[in-house]
């Protein structure tokens, strides 16, 4: 048996995190850096970067006070920032 050592990548980078319900634009400051982009499909996508994984799990704990499920975290590359389909423009609403 081996053990691999802690991925020392994940301490930082750019996160994609999905939330099922459309976020209203006005929290978008409540997000520094990222940016939120409200989908078609109904879920609300916030990307940007995230310094450590203490500021992963306080953002985690601002979604959850939100009250929008949570869908997806992954942690993307950042010449992967682009949305995968098509989306909602958040400003306008």
């Amino acid at each position: 048996m081996s053990s691999t050592p802690a991925d020392h990548q994940s301490e930082s980078g750019w996160y994609e995190i999905r939330l099922q319900g459309h976020l209203d634009p006005r929290w978008a400051n409540r997000f520094d850096g990222m940016t939120l982009t409200r989908s078609s499909d109904g879920t609300t996508r916030l990307l940007g970067p995230v310094v450590d994984q203490a500021a992963l799990h306080g953002l985690l704990h601002q979604l959850r006070d939100i009250g929008l499920p949570l869908v997806s975290v992954h942690q993307v590359q950042a010449d992967q920032t682009t949305p995968p389909g098509p989306s909602v423009p958040t400003s306008g609403d």
